[in-house]
């Protein structure tokens, strides 16, 4: 079976930092972009970050670049991503997926790419 399955998300004050991993399975993991979405009350799904195969190349939204780091582990088929530095405006259900490309595409992720996706997280930052 294709699964993703999410954990690290909680509850953390402005500023505080958090690590989500995705534990990947039922799929070669290290032949396929992966990426991080979030989608907060009431508003779109937006894609966040994403990486390559091999971990080298990544993207980030505006709203997070300098803040989280994407990273992944094809020996462990996990995907993870830290985020430092959190704001209010950054709570939202995170979500992890696999692409369906091999390649990574300019620009920001796209949810029409994406044929997995994991449970989702709630990450809430809050005093």
């Amino acid at each position: 079976e294709v699964q993703l399955v999410e954990s690290g998300g909680g509850l953390v004050q402005p500023g505080g930092s958090l690590r989500l991993s995705c534990a990947a399975s039922g799929f070669n993991f290290n032949n396929y972009v992966m990426g991080w979405f979030r989608q907060a009350p009431g508003k779109e799904r937006e894609g966040i970050s994403s990486i390559n195969r091999i971990g080298v190349t990544t993207y980030y939204a505006d709203s997070v670049k300098g803040r989280f780091t994407i990273s992944r582990d094809n020996a462990k088929n996990t995907l993870y991503l830290q985020l430092n530095s959190l704001k209010t405006e950054d709570t939202a259900m995170y979500y992890c997926a696999k692409s369906v490309l091999t390649l990574l595409r300019p620009g920001p992720p796209l949810p029409s790419d994406y044929d997995v996706w994991g449970q989702g997280m709630q990450v809430t930052v809050s005093s």
